[in-house]
């Protein structure tokens, strides 16, 4: 792990405890339906990239068998105390979005919501992400891009001046478009909120 890195995961990890708070206007406000968007469509057995505190873990559908990696060990704790609230099983592990400690073909689905933005190589973990999949299995996307809506992606780009440097997070990405150049087929794909929220549902060719 890089120095900046670490210091990127510090960062995550004093934020953990007060995370869930800080986020409850924003989903309301912004995306109040993703996470429902994209838990649903997971089957399998399914990871979920940059886990975090555990907000998606009531919306999985029951039969799937679920995994969860994340880099911060603030975040795993607080969604290992989820699980056990929910009696929901999940494998946790600390790592690397960019470099999976999974065997190739190993899940049928992965999702990531509200997490590209922060991982600093969003191009290698979505290239993990494929590599894990096994053939037809499904890749499953929500996050904050860059608005279709000029004057507020003119505010984007100057909040990347600070979010940036300050704790990694990217306000001006579409991670659409790293996957449109990974040969997978897009399934559905949809805009909201002057083009700052995206959802995305791709396949791995079988």
């Amino acid at each position: 792990m890089t120095r900046s890195t670490r210091a990127l995961v510090g960062y995550w990890d004093k934020q953990a405890p007060s995370y869930d708070t800080k986020m409850t206007g924003a989903e309301r406000r912004l995306f109040p339906d993703s996470r429902q968007w994209v838990c649903s469509r997971a089957r399998g057995e399914t990871l979920e990239v940059g886990i975090g505190t555990g907000a998606n873990l009531t919306h999985y559908p029951d039969d799937v068998a679920l995994t969860g990696i994340d880099w911060s060990p603030a975040m795993l704790d607080l969604a290992r105390r989820q699980a056990e609230r929910l009696r929901r099983r999940v494998a946790l592990h600390q790592g690397d979005a960019a470099a999976l400690p999974f065997p190739a073909e190993s899940f049928d689905t992965v999702v990531s919501t509200f997490a590209l933005c922060c991982i600093p190589d969003e191009r290698g973990a979505l290239t993990e992400a494929l590599r894990v999949l096994r053939p037809g299995g499904r890749l499953i996307l929500a996050d904050h891009i860059v608005a279709s809506f000029w004057p507020l992606r003119a505010v984007q780009h100057v909040a990347d001046l600070v979010a940036v440097p300050l704790h990694g997070e990217h306000f001006t990405r579409r991670p659409l478009a790293t996957v449109r150049e990974l040969s997978v087929t897009l399934k559905e794909t949809e805009r909201r909120k002057m083009g700052a929220i995206e959802h995305v549902h791709a396949r791995k060719p079988a």
